[in-house]
């Protein structure tokens, strides 16, 4: 919490926030007497139609997450918009951000990187986003943790992956290590918090050969032949058939 925040926390006519009595709390800590008002991802549309009315009518209004940054997968993309529509004045107070801390705790390259909220849940999709070629940094339920871990490791066991939970918190943890390390970790273990998985880009032939023994298992789960289907796969992506057979059945 920086000073700049508390001085604007305590000079808003109004704070919108997605739980007023997690931010009451935050506020008491620091003494802060506001106006709190919910805004949420269910109101979000007609709470901002009327902060925005009291904004026109003169009154400044903060808007905070429960944690992290309002926008990064929280809401507040909808009062933005119409702020900037009706003209008024959008001022940032930067805060606590996972993702960033994530990135810069991960010690993986941060030249280039893509932010990609939470990752998927369907398998086709995920192995695209660990095809990027730059550093990946994504939302995980702890839940999930562990298939998505050998989703990669299946793709790419050697890549380097951190896996960042409860950042800015009590209990922060980093573990770093390569995908199958990482996976073999997590497999069947209690994971609580946030978590933010880091990883680093995918070497162009290793994504081609993940994509490619991706589409294979798709044609195996529909119902066709392994070899068959390695052989057809190999054809339009030019990857070794064996290879694709060896990487499916491993």
């Amino acid at each position: 919490m920086t000073l700049r925040v508390l001085s604007a926390l305590r000079s808003a006519d109004v704070v919108a926030c997605e739980d007023t009595r997690r931010t009451r709390v935050l506020l008491d800590r620091y003494g802060v007497s506001a106006t709190l008002v919910s805004y949420h991802e269910h109101n979000e549309r007609e709470r901002s139609a009327e902060l925005v009315r009291r904004m026109t009518a003169g009154e400044t209004v903060a808007l905070v997450s429960d944690a992290g940054m309002p926008l990064v997968s929280d809401p507040g993309y909808v009062l933005v918009q119409a702020c900037v529509v009706a003209g008024l004045a959008v001022e940032v107070l930067p805060g606590p951000s996972a993702a960033l801390a994530a990135l810069v705790a991960s010690g993986l390259p941060a030249e280039t990187w893509r932010f990609v909220g939470f990752l998927p849940r369907k398998r086709g999709e995920l192995s695209d986003v660990f095809g990027a070629p730059e550093t990946v940094v994504a939302f995980e339920s702890p839940r999930r943790l562990a298939g998505s871990l050998a989703v990669l490791a299946e793709l790419d066991a050697d890549r380097a992956v951190a896996v960042c939970r409860e950042l800015t918190k009590i209990h922060e943890e980093v573990v770093r290590g390569t995908a199958a390390e990482l996976a073999a970790r997590f497999e069947g273990a209690e994971v609580r918090g946030e978590i933010v998985l880091v990883v680093g880009g995918a070497d162009v032939v290793a994504g081609e050969i993940g994509a490619a023994v991706d589409a294979l298992r798709r044609l195996v789960d529909a119902g066709a032949k392994a070899r068959p289907a390695a052989a057809v796969v190999a054809e339009l992506t030019g990857v070794s058939a064996n290879d694709l057979y060896r990487a499916l059945t491993q």
